[in-house]
């Protein structure tokens, strides 16, 4: 099971890398050394992000399945690598520098791209015969690709649902999740029970300070396109962006204000905790991946929960059952002198239906192949099973990539943040600013 990072830490994070990667990653060609013979004997260098010893062992044992497979390449692994130590390792280069390398940062993808920082894989996957369309979904293709360049594939997925308490709902009289947002936000208030300034109880935390309440897991209920084709920013013209906006709003004034569910918010402990707020019966919904469910059941908490798509906009009810998909990225160092061997170790990670059903799992993530999420060797405890069907809707969606990661989605979140609180009412006046900004941010890179 892997952690999140919350969203802001998270941006923080893309975008020193970005910084980097611009103007120190661009050493050698996109061919690398691609002429390299893969049936030599030869040991890869592969860097992950997996620390905890459950995602170790998975891990090894996945390498150890491939070695049996190719005797020949031997893979070093070295785990509990961060975007930071990766970046000082593509710009250094030389012989310790990793061959393939795996990050949790999908909004780094543009920049790994762009800066040629991971070689491209295309060459590869045609030269193998794989179908990058036929093989996995469109959202994951869109965070693992830029402008064509296919640097990175998935290994692994994440999907983002509804958690909601069962014991709570019964009590309410509510028999069963909601399925538009008129009806979450029905549910929500039924859910709420106000103390004071404070709550005993509270339906939903709207507020994007709240776990995983971000604008973008959000707004992919509402299917919004941030960039035009020519890839400048779209999100002042689009209306599915404003909309998400809107709701959110609509929502923070509905549960009781800003100010009251900031101060409810305080009490909260750690996302990643049994303190958690949904895990201790703070709040009796919340939108949250598939490694949720493991924790609980892993934990001392008491909650009996159930698991169900995010609500969609009561104008796109036929498309209930769609989410906000993400996940973890591969690629091959530019810098490799050994790149046909190490794709040889990434096809066998991304591609082969049993290490991919294997590796998800062992750490209760979402396959990332069409071939493995329909695999009848997938488990679907802790809830899965709903992931499972929401990574597979042909109308889940993604954030895409941009030459400067994930700076876009920071300068949205600043406009949440001050439309909630009240500090901007003017949203259009916001989206324009921001869209500018954007723009301005992303051609500093270029």
């Amino acid at each position: 099971m892997r952690t999140r990072t919350h969203l802001p830490r998270l941006l923080a994070g893309a975008a020193t890398v970005a910084l980097a990667l611009t103007t120190a990653a661009c050493t050698g060609s996109s061919g690398g050394g691609a002429s390299d013979n893969p049936n030599a004997n030869v040991t890869i260098t592969f860097w992950h992000g997996w620390s905890a010893p459950s995602e170790v062992k998975a891990i090894q044992d996945n390498i150890a399945s491939f070695e049996k497979v190719h005797p020949n390449i031997h893979v070093k692994a070295v785990g509990n690598i961060t975007d930071d130590k990766i970046n000082q390792a593509l710009r250094a280069g030389g012989p310790k520098a990793p061959d393939v390398v795996s990050s949790f940062t999908t909004d780094n993808v543009g920049e790994f791209c762009s800066s040629h920082a991971f070689v491209d894989l295309a060459p590869f996957l045609k030269k193998s015969s794989i179908d990058p369309a036929a093989t996995f979904s469109k959202a994951q293709l869109a965070y693992t690709q830029f402008k064509g360049d296919q640097c990175t594939l998935p290994l692994l997925s994440d999907a983002y649902g509804l958690y909601y308490n069962k014991a709570m709902f019964a009590k309410a009289g509510i028999s069963s999740p909601p399925k538009t947002l008129s009806e979450f936000k029905t549910d929500a208030l039924k859910l709420t029970k106000s103390s004071g300034d404070t709550y005993s109880q509270l339906g939903f935390m709207p507020n994007y300070h709240g776990y995983e309440s971000t604008i973008t897991h959000f707004a992919a209920q509402f299917s919004p396109t941030y960039f035009t084709a020519d890839g400048k920013s779209n999100v002042a013209k689009d209306p599915a962006l404003k909309k998400t906006f809107v709701w959110q709003k609509q929502m923070v004034d509905a549960l009781g204000g800003y100010r009251k569910l900031e101060k409810y918010r305080s009490t909260f402990g750690d996302e990643f905790s049994d303190k958690n707020p949904f895990m201790t019966g703070q709040v009796a919904m919340a939108i949250d991946g598939e490694w949720r469910g493991g924790m609980i059941d892993d934990s001392s908490s008491k909650v009996k929960y159930g698991v169900a798509p995010f609500p969609v906009p009561d104008d796109m009810a036929d498309q209930y059952g769609k989410g906000y998909t993400s996940g973890t990225i591969i690629g091959i160092a530019n810098s490799s002198q050994k790149q046909n061997a190490a794709w040889e170790f990434v096809k066998y990670l991304t591609t082969d239906t049993h290490a991919v059903v294997s590796f998800a799992n062992a750490i209760h993530n979402v396959p990332s192949t069409k071939a493995a999420l329909a695999s009848p060797d997938v488990k679907t405890a802790h809830g899965l099973g709903t992931f499972l069907k929401i990574a597979q809707n042909a109308h889940s969606n993604t954030t895409p990539s941009s030459p400067n990661g994930g700076a876009y989605q920071l300068t949205l979140q600043n406009v949440g943040y001050a439309y909630e609180s009240g500090k901007n009412t003017d949203l259009q006046a916001a989206l324009n600013k921001a869209a500018k900004q954007i723009d301005t941010d992303i051609a500093q890179t270029q």
